[in-house]
């Protein structure tokens, strides 16, 4: 489910699980696992990156559907813990958002230090509500930190998708270019980042990004089960099945 590249010191992490890179258990420890080797084996910076047209599709929704309470808690408990390896990363991370990035796509990209996207007809954003479900302070806080307070709340309650155009506009990606160059671009950057006095260079990264690991840096802490509980309320239970069944029908 993960293809790992070298680039020197960086390692590209790219998510390969077809055909939308949705997100199960198994593929956020693959994803977990190999942000620790990378750092064991010495990588100085991780780009984590998709497939053409598509970054992720967020969580795995209808492998949730039907499941009982403590198998969608556990998922959900998973998802967590790799946000968190993201955000406590002793190393930088950049997103090469290589497409589409809806609700759980958009979530990881949050924790990464820098964002590269495809320019074009692509979208991303924290769609979750337009899907019945709640969007945790600990998510809402990470999305703050980019945009600001007031574009963050916008964006999160309307359930808002913007384009690549405006993603860019909005500081929720910091850089565009073609599709095909989203991942050098993603590695040129983080190159000349690691390039930088090391020590300084994270020294201040860590201080900068204390705010983030301080709500991060123990993920069993964070409202999981307030989270499940709002996955179970029955109107998002009744929008996520009507999505699945949608997707069902295109398949």
């Amino acid at each position: 489910m993960l293809n790992l590249i070298t680039h020197d010191a960086v390692t590209e992490i790219n998510l390969a699980r077809p055909p939308v890179n949705a997100l199960n258990s198994e593929l956020l420890r693959a994803l977990r696992d190999a942000v620790d080797n990378a750092v064991a084996g010495g990588a100085r910076g991780i780009v984590l990156s998709g497939m053409p047209g598509m970054f992720s599709a967020g969580a795995d929704i209808p492998s949730l559907i039907g499941r009982d309470r403590g198998s969608v808690r556990a998922f959900w408990r998973e998802f967590f813990h790799t946000s968190s390896k993201l955000a406590m990363s002793p190393v930088p991370v950049v997103a090469a958002i290589t497409g589409h990035s809806p609700a759980g796509g958009a979530v990881l990209s949050l924790f990464c230090d820098y964002r590269v996207m495809a320019e074009g007809p692509f979208r991303i954003g924290l769609n979750e509500v337009q899907v019945g479900l709640v969007v945790p302070e600990c998510i809402q806080m990470a999305l703050r930190r980019i945009v600001g307070a007031y574009r963050a709340e916008r964006l999160m309650v309307a359930g808002a998708m913007v384009d690549s155009a405006e993603a860019l506009a909005i500081g929720l990606v910091d850089e565009l270019t073609n599709i095909e160059q989203v991942v050098t671009r993603a590695v040129v950057w983080m190159q000349a980042l690691i390039a930088l006095p090391s020590h300084a260079m994270l020294t201040t990264r860590a201080t900068a990004r204390a705010d983030l690991t301080t709500v991060w840096a123990d993920p069993d802490k964070l409202p999981l089960d307030e989270f499940v509980d709002g996955y179970f309320h029955p109107e998002a239970q009744a929008v996520l099945e009507k999505l699945v069944a949608r997707l069902k029908k295109k398949d």
